[in-house]
């Protein structure tokens, strides 16, 4: 699945479009390797979210391209 598309099926990033602007900026990372927005998500990739001074790291679980909400935060782990 495409990152853009995995931050906001997860509900890590509320818009889709918000997701694919903060890959674009280098906000958005894989393994410690910056990511564009088209990159593929791989259960057990670490993801890391910068929004100012505010750093979310999150290890993937699972992907699946539509939960509902209650599911969501099942997808990932926080570190």
């Amino acid at each position: 699945m495409r990152l853009d598309k995995y931050l906001k099926v997860s509900r890590l990033i509320k818009r889709r479009t918000v997701a694919n602007e903060a890959c674009d900026a280098g906000r958005v990372m894989i393994g410690g390797k910056v990511a564009r927005a088209s990159a593929e998500v791989k259960p057990g990739d670490e993801i890391t979210i910068s929004f100012g001074n505010k750093e979310t790291k999150v290890r993937v679980l699972s992907v699946t391209d539509a939960v509902r909400k209650e599911e969501a935060a099942e997808m990932f782990e926080y570190i």
